[in-house]
């Protein structure tokens, strides 16, 4: 079975509409970042003078701001109760790949591309888009390789950083 096809092919390339942020850059939850990644920079506290013009958050903070709003649907404690959750949900904004969706997902890894450090206070908004989606034959069966194609800009426009995922879906096997 070819598990892509024409219809799925046709989603690449394509961008998101520009999804905001719930929050702005915010002290408290950079200071829980930063607290995460052991990175206790001075630069990251609030009142800091930097060269930045001010405090700012670690380069791979803003990657991690698309939280749910209060109040909005939890897509994972939507999926909890069915066995077979792997905890993987719908990226914001990207069509579902249909069929490909019920494949059982790996992360083959993520690259990033740095542009500035976020300001605190400074909105955030980011897009995304299917980059490649190939099935290729492995010694374990077919398998389908997605890269998702992502960048977080400040509100006026400018590019914080560019993320390249791959995630790697492979059919069950069946002895």
């Amino acid at each position: 079975m070819a598990w892509v096809d024409e219809a799925t092919l046709a989603r690449v390339g394509v961008w998101t509409d520009d999804i905001e942020c719930c929050d702005a850059v915010e002290a408290g939850a950079v200071r829980r970042f930063a607290q995460a990644i052991m990175d206790e920079s001075p630069d990251y506290a609030e009142g800091a003078q930097t060269r930045f013009g001010g405090p700012v958050a670690p380069l791979l903070f803003p990657n991690h701001m698309l939280r749910r709003p209060l109040g909005a649907p939890d897509l994972v404690q939507a999926q909890a109760h069915k066995p077979d959750f792997d905890g993987v949900v719908p990226q914001p904004g990207l069509p579902p790949l249909g069929a490909l969706a019920q494949l059982p997902v790996v992360n083959g890894g993520a690259e990033f591309e740095f542009y500035r450090h976020a300001l605190h206070g400074e909105r955030v908004r980011f897009r995304q888009r299917y980059a490649e989606i190939r099935e290729t034959a492995s010694s374990k069966g077919p398998l389908v390789v997605v890269v998702i194609e992502g960048e977080v800009r400040t509100a006026a426009g400018e590019v914080l950083l560019r993320a390249r995922r791959t995630l790697l879906r492979r059919p069950e096997q069946t002895a």
